[in-house]
């Protein structure tokens, strides 16, 4: 069992940018395969971001690419969503989550997840 935290979530001005955090639990997280999504109000949740467990292999979204960057610190245990040039489309609740295995095309679904931080809200006004 592995828990996760997300932070970093807030108040944006449309064009702005918000870095949000993932903070795991243990140390084992260095071997999991790490993902972002986000869920809207009236929407299901969605894939964002995804990156392997040597940070080696990312994917994005089409919604984000260029705009969004995922990275990993595994000596602090830590998987980071860098987010610019937010659109008030952007506004959700942003979660981690973590991939005992690495979930090969299940990445961009829930279902390829084992564990979940509770969420972020990140707001971005127009």
């Amino acid at each position: 069992q592995v828990q996760l935290v997300e932070s970093g979530g807030g108040l944006v001005q449309a064009g702005g940018s918000l870095r949000l955090s993932c903070a795991a639990s243990r140390r084992t997280f260095s071997s999991y395969y790490m993902g972002w999504f986000r869920q809207a109000p009236g929407k299901e949740r969605e894939f964002v971001a995804a990156i392997s467990w040597s940070g080696g292999n990312t994917y994005y979204a089409d919604s984000v690419k260029g705009r969004f960057t995922v990275s990993r610190d595994n000596a602090k245990i830590t998987v980071y969503l860098q987010m610019n040039s937010l659109k008030p489309e952007d506004t959700a609740v942003y979660y981690c989550a973590a991939a005992e295995t690495p979930p090969g095309s299940k990445r961009v679904r829930s279902q390829g997840y084992d564990y979940w931080g509770q969420g972020t809200q990140v707001t971005v006004s127009s």
